[in-house]
């Protein structure tokens, strides 16, 4: 009976013992935060033996704040996003809790980016307003605007993407220029690789703006409002911005190159 006893108090002080070490472990614990939205893949880890040697590194997942069911009592596992019935877009911030001796891997943390999968459905140009309409948007995203200007593409602005499978609607207000007018939208996404919407054209028949005079002193002046950049001999910008006039009094004297409406022309400063 004695013996019974003995075998029955060290069977339940081996059950207290590991309760202890299991309760040292997530006290002494450490987190690994992933934050991103759902692009419709899972998530791997590498998980490593836990510092003692008994046990694996990770304890418990969390997703959004909810528990998975995720086995990772394994050197490598998987996180099932699909058991959450996510949208694509959706915000997603998964919790790795993990004992303090050791550290997981997360193989493929890029599947949390978003990715620019655009598809255009419209896009136009009336009343110097840019429109465009949207679907398959996988991920929130800025759309950059650019316009064709002086045989290159030139940012102009940018627009929040909304995100998601419907279509979305968005509108930008621009500055034509005269004659045959270009514009775009475009999205960069963690791969940089520019997703880019088809061409908007249209023409914009008013009078072309032209330089009052190619020699000045003091201040460069057009014949209307214009969009412009100045850039020395050497190619630096020194000036850029929009209005009739520039004042150049700052300038050193020399040889300068203007672009302004839809054109290049080259001025001196005396």
């Amino acid at each position: 009976m004695l013996c019974k006893s003995m075998k029955k108090n060290y069977f339940y002080s081996s059950i207290l013992v590991g309760v202890a070490l299991f309760l040292a472990s997530t006290l002494n614990a450490g987190t690994i935060l992933l934050e991103g939205s759902f692009q419709g893949k899972n998530v791997y880890v590498q998980n490593p033996f836990s510092g003692t040697g008994v046990g694996f590194c990770t304890f418990e997942i969390k997703i959004n704040g909810q528990v998975t069911t995720d086995e990772v009592n394994s050197s490598a596992f998987e996180i099932d996003l699909q058991n959450f019935n996510l949208n694509m877009g959706e915000k997603v911030i998964i919790s790795l809790e993990h004992k303090d001796d050791c550290r997981p891997k997360v193989l493929n943390p890029e599947v949390l980016k978003p990715r620019s999968t655009f598809e255009i459905t419209s896009i136009k140009v009336a009343n110097n307003t840019l429109s465009w309409i949207t679907k398959n948007e996988s991920g929130k995203l800025p759309f950059l605007v650019e316009q064709f200007r002086w045989n290159k593409w030139i940012r102009i602005g940018e627009v929040d993407g909304k995100g998601g499978a419907n279509g979305s609607t968005y509108q930008f207000e621009v500055t034509p220029h005269s004659g045959e007018n270009q514009f775009r939208v475009k999205q960069m996404d963690y791969t940089q690789k520019p997703n880019i919407s088809k061409t908007a054209r249209f023409r914009n028949n008013s009078e072309e703006i032209a330089v009052r005079e190619l020699k000045i002193k003091e201040t460069l002046q057009f014949t209307g409002e214009t969009m412009y950049e100045i850039y020395d001999s050497y190619g630096n910008i020194v000036k850029k911005g929009y209005s009739s006039s520039v004042d150049c009094q700052s300038f050193k004297k020399g040889i300068y190159y203007v672009n302004y409406d839809n054109k290049t022309e080259q001025f001196v400063k005396k």
